[in-house]
């Protein structure tokens, strides 16, 4: 069975960076599209950015410019690096593939920007 885990969150001031890892055992993530998803305790979980097997990036356009979404195959690991960050960057991210989010949720990396 899949299992993903979602690991580099933290406590950041604004205008600060992390880098967040999706690290994923039971299956290979070179064959699924991923993406990065988030979710605060008062929205629904929302799309970040994705990245196609073949390595074409997208992102919402509350976060392009600042974060950059990548993948190393043979690490079976995605990443996320979140530049800039912004108080409304807060929320528990998550990784799934993308579209229709069909693999099993891990439990999220908390991410706070605050001063």
């Amino acid at each position: 069975q899949v299992r993903l885990v979602e690991s580099g969150g933290g406590l950041v001031q604004p205008g600060g960076f992390l880098r967040l890892s999706c690290a994923a055992s039971g299956s290979h993530l070179s064959v699924y599209d991923m993406g990065w998803y988030r979710q605060t305790p008062t929205n629904l979980r929302e799309w970040v950015a994705s990245i196609s097997r073949g390595g074409r990036t997208n992102y919402a356009d509350s976060v392009k410019g600042r974060f950059t979404i990548s993948r190393d195959n043979a690490q079976n690991t995605m990443y996320l690096q979140m530049n800039s960050l912004k108080a409304e960057d807060t929320a528990v991210y998550y990784c799934n593939s993308v579209p229709g989010q069909r693999l099993p949720w891990g439990q999220g990396t908390q991410v706070t920007v605050s001063s």
